[in-house]
């Protein structure tokens, strides 16, 4: 059974870091962000949003159904909807609810009984998958807003449970571009910042992805081109999932420009 401490206290972290700046007074939350049309209000509300989905997967998932026929009527924008939806809010509303969503989030998912899983827009994830996904996605929108404030950001631990995930999710960055997901597994060895290495998959596979840890957490979130990483692969299957590699749910993201953060 997978401990939950150490995944909820690298969200905490993450989630404090990126509070810490966008809680500043002189920082405009009208700020535009890479994210095409989102200003740094929108990717607080798509965290708040996104929070209060996952805790009403965990504390009433009997009303979880509805939520997935809604999506499902929306279409592709209905995340897209919630954040803008959510950004209309006063600045000091919207960063309250947040604070508050995710602390009860973080709560519910400690106090999940073991082996549970909860529903979610795909199949149904463990707490352990949820906390990951949180992880990931506050990570990956911090990063949208540091970039957009030009401010340098150092390398998190939690960047390690991103990675294992971004591996994880392999097969289903193949679907979702209507592609067969590779039949063998790959070999991927990421450099952590701190020198050491992380492995997944048989040292001997056929085909291999190498390079830094944090260039690969910033292409399975798509927060950078592929061209603008230190990754290699070797084999067709592996340079395709350097194209299309994405850890986070719903339609293919369009990703960011080559040579946009150079």
């Amino acid at each position: 059974m997978v401990d939950l401490g150490p995944i909820l206290g690298d969200l905490a972290a993450e989630s404090q870091s990126l509070d810490e700046v966008v809680a500043r007074p002189e920082v405009s939350w009208e700020t535009p962000t890479p994210a095409e049309g989102w200003a740094i209000r929108h990717q607080i509300a798509h965290l708040a949003w996104t929070d209060a989905k996952s805790l009403m997967s965990v504390r009433t998932p009997d009303k979880f159904p509805d939520e997935v026929k809604a999506a499902l009527l929306a279409g592709e924008d209905y995340v897209g909807q919630g954040a803008l939806e959510e950004a209309e809010k006063p600045r000091d509303q919207l960063l309250a609810e947040w604070r508050a969503g995710r602390a009860a989030l973080a709560e519910a998912l400690a106090e999940a009984p073991a082996g549970a899983k909860f529903p979610w827009y795909g199949p149904p994830m463990s707490a352990a998958s949820m906390v990951t996904a949180r992880l990931m996605e506050t990570w990956a929108h911090a990063q949208d807003v540091f970039d957009a404030l030009k401010l340098d950001r150092e390398p998190s631990p939690g960047i390690r449970h991103i990675a294992r995930f971004g591996v994880r999710t392999r097969d289903f960055a193949f679907a979702v571009h209507s592609l067969a997901p590779p039949v063998e597994e790959f070999r991927v060895e990421l450099r952590a910042p701190d020198g050491e290495l992380w492995t997944y998959g048989p040292e001997d596979a056929a085909q291999r992805v190498t390079g830094s840890a944090l260039d690969f957490c910033y292409l399975v979130t798509q927060r950078r081109h592929p061209a603008d990483t230190d990754l290699a692969a070797r084999g067709v299957d592996a340079e395709k999932w350097l194209e299309i590699a994405q850890a986070f749910a719903g339609p293919p993201g369009n990703g960011r420009k080559a040579g946009q953060f150079a």
